[in-house]
């Protein structure tokens, strides 16, 4: 048995977890009409839950405007929020808790996506370079020039995100994530690369944080700080992101949310397989201090660097992305030290059973492996 800091109990917000091995929000693309969670997604988050261990769901757009990708579920109508909620009940089934991460994928949605057909938005009228995105019809095409929201539209944003958010309580959520990661829309606004305005929303670290932190506000108005956590990427560049100063702004950004008492920060670490590459020597460590807080890391950890950087205080619960995709036992798998499946990278997005809900539990895996 593992005597790794991976299973030690963990206070996050207002919920108490048995282990720190965490499954992060993993697009999958496989939801059904009317962008509805699909018949095996029920399935799918049972089999990864455990007792007293902390999933976030996927990441799901708060509005029709929000898509960008091909079937990922929604959580703005009430096919939806039924959908989710036997999710929930799966994973409560089996003692887990689950939070959903709330999306707007801003300038990186596609016009096809779009309510009648128009271009995506962003904070400033700057398109993504060097990358192409998938239509609704699963073509794969160059990034479209988004359309900068104007200032009279940003509350509407917020309410997007506050309707999500109470749609996640319908749906029996315990709590909800912000994406603020992956060059999706409040990452476009906090990174100076992409976000070029010279109104309130823009120029400033504190204006360019301004909208992240207006939605932080409206989701704790909503369900509590204790049971709202935020996800960012302070140096990622993918989807075309990155900020000059990214220690000064998301240092700021970190300084901020801990002052709002939110229940946890997940910080992704940036890893050149995945497009995420760091071209700086900074890393996530330099940004602890900003953040005294739980904080969940994830990229590319294994069993035992998860359990160096718990033991070192740079993290407190770390997040397992690939591994819970091929391994819906993962937890105990860890707890074992017992071998792993491979993940099926060609499976990973569309379809449907397969690479999904087919995986092998423990009793029945191949020990040869």
């Amino acid at each position: 048995m593992s005597s790794s800091s991976l299973f030690t109990p963990l206070n996050v917000g207002r919920y108490s977890l048995a282990h720190r091995v965490v499954m992060p929000p993993l697009t999958r693309m496989r939801a059904g009409a009317g962008t509805v969670p699909n018949q095996f997604a029920s399935e799918y988050y049972g089999q990864r839950a455990s007792e007293g261990g902390l999933i976030i769901a996927e990441a799901t757009q708060v509005a029709a405007s929000g898509q960008g990708y091909p079937a990922t579920p929604g959580i703005h109508s009430q096919e939806q929020v039924e959908g989710w909620r036997k999710v929930t009940d799966a994973v409560h089934a089996k003692g887990g808790v689950i939070f959903l991460q709330l999306w707007h994928t801003g300038r990186s949605s596609h016009s096809s996506f779009q309510p009648n057909g128009e271009v995506p938005v962003a904070p400033s009228a700057i398109a993504i370079t060097g990358q192409t995105t998938l239509t609704a019809k699963w073509k794969s095409v160059p990034y479209e020039t988004p359309r900068a929201l104007d200032l009279d539209e940003i509350p509407g944003i917020i309410d997007a995100y506050r309707e999500g958010a109470r749609n996640a309580m319908a749906a029996g959520f315990d709590g909800v994530e912000i994406h603020g990661a992956n060059g999706y829309l409040l990452q476009q606004f906090l990174d100076d690369s992409s976000n070029k305005r010279t109104d309130i929303y823009g120029g400033s670290v504190e204006n360019r944080a301004r909208l992240l932190l207006e939605v932080t506000q409206a989701l704790i108005e909503i369900w509590g700080a204790d049971r709202v956590g935020v996800r960012l990427s302070p140096f990622g560049t993918y989807n075309d992101v990155g900020d000059s100063d990214p220690i000064g702004l998301y240092g700021y950004v970190l300084t901020r949310l801990s002052e709002l008492g939110i229940a946890y920060v997940s910080l992704i670490e940036a890893r050149t397989s995945v497009g995420m590459e760091i071209d700086t020597p900074q890393e996530v460590s330099q940004l602890r201090p900003f953040w005294p807080g739980t904080l969940i890391l994830a990229g590319g950890f294994t069993a035992e660097s998860a359990d160096a950087a718990i033991r070192s205080g740079q993290a407190d619960a770390v997040a397992f992305g690939r591994q819970f995709i091929a391994n819906p036992d993962l937890p105990a798998r860890l707890k074992l030290g017992a071998p792993l499946n491979r993940h099926d990278r060609a499976t990973f997005y569309g379809g449907g059973a397969a690479g999904y809900v087919d995986y092998p539990v423990l009793e029945a895996a191949d020990h040869t492996q």
